[in-house]
């Protein structure tokens, strides 16, 4: 007999005591991983491919890290996808410990493909990297059939780029590992708002009531600068000009963007007749003919300086000046908005007249301030839009909510409710870029391509011409 008499060469006695061997081995020389099953929700029927998946449970179990000097690089440095750069990993478990102790386990839940084995797909979290790694193949033949038989997996995996998965184990070294990877976006709720307040000083005479648009002009890239008279004895007026792009010539062309109006600054004071106005557009701004008339008028509205900027503003609120009485004008004006949601400035749009004391100023109130406090995995639901998401993170100090599954777009000022929480915020700022994803490069690339990486000055800039 060519092979060894001492051995039956595959009974089941010499199999048991190799795997048992394997078994001590990776208690005594590995680590300990968390497997995590996919959990197919939703799958295309026409090509099946996964929609939707779920990680709802993980399992410890003892493996052998086969990179002895840290994690091995993948071959793909550019693709169609962007430049990315990603770590694997190698991983060696046995057999029998799977087949004993995580297919029992996992053969009953809901939505599972496979429990035999661990395969395609299936998530690997490595605690000591604290990372995620998904599986993308499994070895089950090596060592070759010794003593007829196999006794490891060995897996190549990749670090795990999530898209739409949800991961819930209820483990939160787990569960906040996804929390910096995958297609995320972000929203930024209103908590708690307070009305913004403003106050204006008073001119009794000389100061410019209104400024009346006589001609929009057309093709301005931004609005341009404005220019008014000075009185020969006073304080000089001070304004800035808005577009509208919505405006169509007679013919039906468009004109691109024209003047809507002027808001006034400071109406200025001691004007004895009305001042003349002008427009100024750098080279830069090539539209053309815009013009403008003014209006004076004595015992109007001056300066309005913001003596509050308020909280959770979404839209700019309505400004509202107390009447001067029989006989005058009431003035207008608009408030501007900023990104913190504060009331940053009040422009005038019209000074009034016949005011004998400064005027009241009321700003309306911003949204009321939002409720509870949103947990993770459960639906939001937009209540203008109807767009869903789930929630992944939820920051009671920031207002920062991060989501995923989403089926569209919210819209900025809606309200989003959660659906076991019952949470209810107003959105503030909406950010739709997936700004999380920390593999891809692709942006840092594209600013950096336009001379640094290709220069198309030359006839060919991929090589001699």
């Amino acid at each position: 007999m060519v092979l060894n008499p001492f051995f039956l060469q595959g009974s089941q006695g010499e199999q048991n005591l190799v795997q048992d061997l394997i078994n001590e081995q990776l208690r005594m020389y590995g680590v300990e991983v968390f497997y995590l099953p996919r959990q197919y929700a939703t799958k295309s029927s026409i090509i099946r491919e996964v929609i939707e998946s779920e990680f709802n449970q993980s399992y410890p179990i003892e493996a052998y890290v086969d990179n002895f000097d840290g994690y091995g690089d993948n071959t793909v440095l550019l693709s169609k996808f962007g430049v990315q750069q990603t770590s694997e990993i190698k991983l060696i478990i046995s057999q029998e410990r799977f087949e004993t102790y995580i297919t029992p386990l996992i053969t009953n839940l809901p939505l599972i493909e496979l429990a035999t084995r661990p395969k395609e797909g299936d998530l690997i979290y490595f605690p000591l990297g604290d990372r995620l790694f998904e599986i993308k193949f499994v070895e089950h033949e090596k060592p070759f059939y010794q003593l007829q038989k196999n006794y490891v997996y060995e897996l190549t995996c990749e670090l795990f780029r999530g898209e739409d998965e949800i991961l819930d184990t209820g483990i939160e070294e787990i569960d906040d590992s996804f929390d910096t990877e995958g297609n995320i976006r972000s929203l930024t709720l209103i908590g708690s708002g307070s009305t913004a307040t403003a106050i204006s000083g008073r001119v009794e005479s000389g100061s410019i009531s209104r400024i009346i648009i006589t001609n929009r002009g057309e093709k301005y890239n931004y609005p341009p600068s404005v220019f008014i008279s000075s009185p020969i004895s006073g304080t000089t007026a001070t304004g800035i000009s808005t577009l509208r792009d919505d405006i169509v010539s007679c013919d039906g062309t468009e004109i691109g963007s024209v003047v809507q109006g002027v808001m006034m600054i400071d109406p200025g004071a001691g004007y004895t007749a009305n001042p003349g106005i002008a427009f100024v557009g750098l080279n830069t701004n090539p539209g053309v003919g815009v013009a403008a008339t003014t209006r004076i008028s004595d015992n109007t509205v001056g300066i309005v300086t913001v003596t509050s900027g308020g909280g959770g503003y979404v839209t700019a609120p309505t400004v509202t000046f107390s009447s001067p009485g029989a006989g005058g004008t009431t003035a207008t004006g608009v408030a501007v908005v900023s990104v913190a949601g504060t009331v940053s400035a009040i422009y005038i749009t019209n000074a009034g007249a016949g005011y004998t004391t400064a005027p009241t100023i009321t700003l309306s109130d911003p949204p009321a301030a939002g409720v509870g406090t949103f947990v993770r995995s459960e639906t939001i639901t937009g209540s203008t839009s109807g767009v869903t998401g789930i929630v992944k993170t939820w920051n009671t100090i920031t207002n920062v909510l991060t989501y995923s599954n989403t089926t569209g777009d919210f819209l900025p000022g809606e309200t989003i409710v959660g659906s076991a929480s019952s949470a209810s915020y107003v959105i503030s700022v909406y950010e739709d870029d997936n700004t999380v994803n920390n593999y891809p490069d692709n942006d840092t690339f594209e600013t950096f391509a336009n001379d640094g990486v290709l220069d198309f000055s030359e006839s060919n800039p991929f090589g001699n011409p």
